[in-house]
């Protein structure tokens, strides 16, 4: 099997959360990343666990490409390590971005801008403008409450359960990495047969 996935978006949070397992996940992601020889796509920011994979990947040898808005520039404190910064005009680009330059998007803890990052990338893929495999690492069940949300928007005839077949969730890192490379074999099959 061979890996043609070329680079990651991570989404994840601006803070490091409560637990001590956020931050290892983190690192664990960008060291797996750099690794694989996989670029690693995310927000541009140096704070909290987006700070903490972009710092791995960099301290493993690995390429970062940052893309942060104009605005945020001091707030999340722009990481100026990284192997490419794109500042934008706007979240929307950011988010423009970062899709067209991943291959895959992989959703470790975070708060309100991960949950929309992750709302964003997956309603594009159900409306057919992606194929791209999304994995949600589900890090000590804190993932739990979203994929619930998601649950009962599919049982309660809102999605249907093809659409929240979609993404998957995963127990860790190697797991996400594992199903990027599966996922990338079945990229070139309709929407319909995934």
């Amino acid at each position: 099997m061979s890996l043609t996935v070329r680079s990651v978006a991570v989404f994840c949070g601006s803070r490091m959360g409560d637990k001590p397992v956020y931050r290892q996940t983190a690192e664990l992601a960008g060291k797996t990343l750099a690794e694989k020889n996989i670029r690693l796509i995310y927000g541009g920011g140096a704070n909290g666990l987006m700070g903490v994979v972009a710092d791995a990947v960099i301290k493993s040898g690995g390429a970062v490409t940052g893309v942060i808005p104009e605005f945020l520039k001091t707030r999340e404190r722009m990481h100026d390590q990284v192997s490419e910064l794109i500042v934008t005009d706007s979240m929307h680009a950011r988010k423009q971005i970062m899709f067209a330059q991943a291959d895959a998007f992989w959703i470790l803890p975070g708060g309100f801008g991960t949950f929309d990052e992750t709302m964003e990338i997956l309603t594009w893929k159900q409306l057919g403008q992606h194929k791209k495999p999304i994995l949600l690492v589900n890090v000590d069940g804190w993932g739990d409450a979203m994929v619930a949300m998601l649950d009962i928007a599919v049982s309660q005839g809102f999605a249907s359960a093809e659409a929240r077949a979609l993404f998957q969730v995963v127990p860790d890192v190697s797991a996400a990495l594992a199903c990027s490379i599966l996922s990338d074999q079945v990229n070139d099959l309709p929407m319909s047969a995934l």
